[in-house]
This record gives C-alpha cells, sequence and structure tokens, in this order.
C-alpha cells in the first residue's frame, strides 16, 4: 500500500508532521537566501574557494566594480562568511579568505550547482507542443 503524502513531507531538514512545522522550515531558508542573494556573493564566494585574494586579484577575478566589491564583502563579513587581514606594507595590503563558517558553504553550493544543470536539462527540453506554422497563426487586425 503506497505511503499516502503529507505536505510536511515536501520539507527540509528533521520531517516535520504538520503544516506549523514545515512553515517554520522555512525561516532559516529564507534567512540563508537573504546572505546569499545578490548578483555578486556567490560569485565572490566561489573565487575564495580557491585560496586568499588581495582585493585588487579578486576585483579582477569575479569582474565586479571595486565599490560594489567593497560592499559586498563588508555584508559577508558582517555575516562571518569573509574574513579580512590587512597587513602593515606599503602600499597597505588587505587579503580576504573565507572563514570556516564560510567554507561550510562548498557542499550546499555544490548542491545548487547541480539543481541548476537539472533544472537547465528541464526547462530546456523540446517543447512537445507543435508549433504553429506561418499560416496558422491568427491574424493581427490592421489599426
Amino acid at each position: 500500500m503506497a505511503k499516502t503524502k503529507k505536505m510536511g513531507d515536501a520539507c527540509i531538514g528533521s520531517e516535520p508532521h504538520n503544516l506549523k512545522e514545515c512553515t517554520g522550515h522555512l525561516l532559516p531558508v529564507r534567512d540563508a537566501l537573504d546572505v546569499l542573494s545578490g548578483k555578486w556573493k556567490l560569485p565572490i564566494i566561489m573565487a575564495l574557494t580557491f585560496g586568499n585574494y588581495r582585493f585588487k586579484e579578486l576585483h579582477r577575478q569575479v569582474g565586479i566594480t571595486p565599490k560594489m566589491l567593497s560592499k559586498e564583502l563588508k555584508e559577508m563579513e558582517q555575516h562571518g562568511l569573509v574574513k579580512r587581514t590587512v597587513y602593515d606594507t606599503i602600499p597597505v595590503t588587505v587579503e580576504y579568505e573565507l572563514t570556516p563558517h564560510g567554507k561550510t558553504l562548498k557542499d550546499v553550493l555544490r548542491t545548487l550547482g547541480e539543481w541548476g544543470v537539472m533544472h537547465r536539462k528541464h526547462v530546456m527540453k523540446p517543447q512537445t507542443a507543435p508549433r504553429l506554422s506561418h499560416s496558422d497563426r491568427p491574424k493581427r487586425a490592421l489599426l
């Protein structure tokens, strides 16, 4: 006999037993999306998985403007994902690296990337609906 799926079965993490518990699982997902949202955070994190970068190197590697890079790095530092180290050199050298907390995102990004590949294949499938030929298309009224 097939087990009937409940709405809670679709929740992430431990198996909740009701809708209220399932809704409670959305908060951590929203928190994660808030921390990682935006165009540049993921490319910055991906670059930093390959090692430490000075500001200018990171700027060139990611292809982001210095102003935006500075803003994103500050936010990521506030969330404990990136560590900023200033060296007493002339000129001053600033280096960025992922914190141990930031490195925990590697598996998340790998899984998200795998899902993205699967999703692209899903949405890029050839369309099953027949396309209308030019003569079958509805005529537009002339104004």
